[in-house]
């Protein structure tokens, strides 16, 4: 193609605003890469804050000094170029680290190895470490191997270390091979007053956060704990109803169990007493008596040593309810491990209706639940 075009990347450093230096790297552009009319003569470029015609004369009366060739080819993005094209890249030379405060913030400018690009990294002082600054450079650049911060004797600075901590002295910057010495602009202190001033601020505007959104927050918590309220209810609603049955079987089996004791004394009684009055005397049966009385004493001996507990009816009634109430549970397939449990939830929930609802908390009047 006799007609051949140019891309050029032009890079303007201004110089204490009187001097200007232009430096331009020029390669051959594939035929595919440019989209011109045949009859175009020139090729306009856009970056920004640069719009040029550039004509083919100009690369000749160029001095070979200002040109430079670059052998690799990569897209330029579009914050650089909104054509997007494949162009030359610029590589800056005697780029070092350094660090600058932009709206009240650390930014950290670092060269990274894989293109030999600077990168800038915003920071938080207080918030942000030494390690979440290594963190930041190797997700940046892949091809970061290694990454260390240490002082200017060379002792390693831990990756706890705050931001604000390491701006106050020099340090150094280690990225694989390679060391930049960093330089922090003047670390001031913030006066007590301020400090205080701050404090009172950072209080008054969580003070003012809290009036503006408590009502609503106290509207969505209320909200929630009542819908967990009534799922819970909801399930609980058909255990509770087979429980209450449960316990009207186990108290009359309780009940149907001290008359069958009762009854049983009595039988007791009058055996006793027909064998001693009729069929013998109470020269035989004194013995008799006294047998059954300590066969008994040790009978509620066993009892306790059994149960760890003291035999005495409202404990004995008490556990036979217990019995007769999980016999007829394991029948009826009633869990009452889950039933305690969302009785207990429904207790938490109920106790925290009862605190977001306290006036003298949340400003709210008192509701019953």
């Amino acid at each position: 193609m006799s007609d051949q075009y140019f891309q050029l990347t032009i890079v303007f450093y201004l110089l204490h605003s009187t001097a200007s230096t232009c430096s331009i790297l020029i390669r051959p552009a594939p035929i595919w890469c440019l989209v011109t009319p045949p009859a175009a003569e020139s090729w306009k470029m856009a970056a920004p804050r640069l719009s040029m015609v550039v004509r083919r004369g100009l690369f000749q009366c160029l001095p070979s000094s200002r040109i430079s060739q670059v052998p690799t080819r990569h897209q330029i993005p579009a914050l650089l170029c909104p054509c997007s094209f494949h162009s030359s890249s610029v590589l800056l030379s005697g780029s070092e680290a350094n660090v600058i405060y932009r709206d009240g913030l650390p930014v950290f400018t670092v060269p990274l190895p894989s293109r030999k690009e600077t990168c800038e990294f915003t920071l938080k002082p207080v918030s942000n470490t030494v390690g979440d600054f290594l963190k930041y450079i190797k997700e940046e650049d892949g091809g970061v191997d290694r990454a260390v911060i240490t002082s200017e004797e060379g002792t390693r600075i831990s990756r706890s270390t705050t931001i604000d901590v390491l701006l106050r002295h020099n340090f150094q910057i280690s990225i694989n091979d390679e060391v930049h010495p960093i330089s922090p602009p003047e670390y001031k202190a913030l006066p007590s007053e301020h400090i205080a001033e701050m404090s009172d601020m950072k209080t008054l505007i969580s003070d003012l956060y809290c009036r503006l959104h408590i009502d609503q927050y106290q509207v969505e918590k209320e909200k929630l704990l009542l819908q967990q309220l009534e799922d819970l209810k909801e399930e609980l609603a058909p255990m509770d109803k087979l429980r209450k049955e449960l316990e009207t079987k186990a108290n009359k089996r309780t009940v149907n169990l001290g008359w069958v004791g009762l009854g049983l004394m009595g039988v007791q009684f009058g055996l006793l007493a027909r064998l001693t009055w009729w069929d013998y005397s109470w020269d035989i049966m004194e013995p008799v008596t006294y047998f059954i009385t300590y066969g008994t004493a040790v009978a509620m001996y066993a009892y306790f040593v059994i149960t760890k507990e003291e035999y005495n009816f409202i404990e004995v009634k008490d556990r036979q309810y217990l019995l007769g109430f999980y016999k007829f549970a394991r029948k009826q397939k009633l869990d009452v491990k889950r039933y305690n449990e969302v009785m207990d939830a429904i207790s938490e929930v109920q106790q925290d209706l009862r605190r977001l609802r306290d006036p003298l908390q949340k400003r709210l009047p008192i509701k019953e639940i």
